[in-house]
């Protein structure tokens, strides 16, 4: 195996990398739990070269395209916020790290200054996007702990918004009052549509349609699988509602991990809003292949 590079996902909680043709052709891949949030500084490059060593050649040194929290402040080296609009994907004029066996080019996250809003990784994901589907103009949502949803027009990320969905549904789930009502549940569709639909229509009553959950469970026997389901249902619902403002784009495609991307199909079929859904780690790849290629030149 003669990879001409390697391509890194390092997120806060996990770990991917790559051996890759200068084509995008995956001849290898490894992947483990140590994300970000779990290493120092120094931590970084060790763990690196445990996973991608048997790749290096014996003499001279790969590129290693990395994106995500590797590049954060807590990260191995920062990477500065590129503004907006952006054009991917990224220009490196130099390695962010150059050591004896790699040299490690970091793409750089997204800002926006008003309003004030950060991304890191996803963009890597949307260079993905607009590398598969040049002529892509439209909405791409990237659901996930921290939601992401871009404009992209002539070729560029215009604008963007962060929704907090997910980490709300992990913080009411298993801290607030909630959680003795919507634990361990499962996913109703009925239920969770006719939320998703409550939720879109009136994004202003969130706080006390959320507590009508704890309240439903104790006076009228909502099932925990009920509340589960109507508590994901009124969040993303939620979500949508507030970012109503782009349903009027022709396109939206939907990039991240599939249950998700088919909970989010879901929902937006309920609102009327057909999307398009992509793999995110597909995505992820096709982004680092275009940020490969861009260094090459």
């Amino acid at each position: 195996m003669n990879p001409d590079w390697i391509a890194v996902d390092w997120g806060t909680t996990s770990l991917r990398a790559w051996a890759m043709t200068s084509s995008g052709i995956v001849l290898a891949a490894a992947d483990s739990a140590e994300g970000m949030s779990g290493l120092s500084p120094q931590d970084f490059e060790p763990v690196l070269l445990r996973m991608i060593e048997s790749w290096l050649p014996p003499e001279g040194k790969l590129p290693v395209v990395a994106c995500g929290m590797v590049g954060a402040k807590q990260g191995w080296m920062e990477a500065p916020y590129a503004p907006v609009p952006w054009n991917p994907p990224p220009r490196f004029e130099d390695p962010a790290v150059s050591g004896s066996r790699f040299d490690l080019y970091i793409c750089p996250g997204l800002k926006q200054q008003d309003p004030a809003d950060v991304m890191r990784g996803e963009e890597t994901q949307i260079a993905g996007v607009l590398a598969t589907y040049p002529d892509f103009e439209g909405m791409i949502c990237l659901p996930g702990t921290h939601s992401k949803w871009a404009m992209i027009e002539g070729e560029r990320v215009q604008s963007f918004r962060t929704f907090l969905t997910g980490e709300m549904f992990q913080l009411l789930d298993g801290q607030s009052v909630l959680r003795h009502s919507t634990h361990e549940g499962s996913l109703e569709k009925e239920e969770f549509s006719a939320a998703v639909e409550i939720g879109f229509k009136d994004p202003a009553a969130l706080a006390s349609k959320l507590f009508s959950i704890r309240a439903d469970s104790l006076l009228n026997g909502l099932t925990n699988s009920q509340a589960r389901s109507r508590l994901s249902g009124y969040l993303i619902g939620f979500e949508l509602g507030s970012a109503r403002s782009f349903a009027a784009v022709s396109e939206i495609s939907l990039v991240g991990r599939g249950d998700l991307v088919a909970q989010y199909r879901a929902a937006l079929s309920v609102v009327g809003i057909k999307a398009k859904p992509l793999d995110g780690e597909e995505m992820t790849l096709a982004g680092l292949t275009a940020s490969f290629a861009r260094l090459e030149r």
